[in-house]
């Protein structure tokens, strides 16, 4: 059953929704090693009592970071400045999980509230901890240029085009671009939202000509009527005066396939 369509305008606000991926696999696997190594003095401790103290401190610490992480990507590319990324993630996420860290710790082993004088000394754990899982969920998360391609000669439309809004049915679609958990659809009879992620977007543009451009946006190649550049950096002009940005990530590929 496909996801209703969103109503035209802004995003609805809406909490966030966290599902069994890759980052809270990682997330799991870490607890998972860090109670089978006896990390950070815990090594005295029963197995299934390391089990309970980390895999649920790290969980609520990955909750946190995937939160943080959503503020970050805002504002910082994490295909064109993955270290810059990581480093962000880890000052925003530190204090935080420091803190908490500090509290679980001493309510779990000595059933009191650690002194505050003792708090500094669980931010330099937290902190490696975090900047090992954030180098590896940015590192495995950066996204890999996928082209689409149109079909042969009678071969069936792409299916995403069965999922344009009622109103937009029919039209030319020019670009999708990724909105938090909705993604914009560009056409040449304006604009509307979907529930969707972009990477299963992409999957079903297949028998469009078209490429990601950026980790939040898919391009139409039809759309294409200029191509800007800034900084050393490109953007796709597209009909109707919508301009597409164009991560250094995915520019080679682009070149090569005589985008531009």
């Amino acid at each position: 059953m496909r996801p209703p369509a969103a109503p035209s305008g802004p995003a609805p606000r809406r909490w966030p929704r966290f599902r069994i991926d890759r980052g809270w696999g990682v997330a799991v696997g870490a607890g998972a090693l860090l109670a089978l190594s006896g990390a950070f003095g815990t090594i005295g401790l029963p197995l299934w009592l390391r089990f309970a103290y980390w895999v649920p401190l790290i969980l609520a610490g990955a909750l946190w970071g995937h939160l943080c992480s959503r503020m970050v990507e805002r504002r910082i590319d994490p295909d064109e400045r993955p270290w810059l990324t990581v480093a962000a993630l880890s000052a925003a996420i530190t204090g935080p999980v420091a803190v908490l860290v500090w509290l679980v710790t001493g309510l779990a082993f000595e059933r009191e509230v650690y002194p505050t004088d003792r708090l500094l000394g669980f931010v330099g754990p937290v902190l490696v901890v975090t900047v090992a899982l954030s180098a590896v969920n940015v590192f495995m998360g950066r996204a890999t240029p996928v082209q689409t391609h149109a079909g042969a000669g009678g071969a069936a439309p792409a299916r995403f085009l069965d999922r344009l809004p009622p109103r937009l049915r029919g039209a030319a679609l020019h670009a999708v671009q990724a909105e938090d958990h909705y993604l914009r659809l560009h056409t040449d009879r304006g604009s509307d939202l979907i529930l969707m992620r972009l990477s299963d977007a992409v999957a079903e543009l297949e028998g469009l000509e078209g490429a990601q451009t950026h980790r939040s946006w898919w391009v139409a190649r039809d759309a294409v009527r200029d191509v800007k550049r800034n900084d050393g950096r490109a953007a796709l002009s597209l009909e109707g005066g919508l301009v597409a940005p164009v991560s250094r990530r995915y520019a080679r590929a682009l070149r090569e396939a005589g985008w531009y």
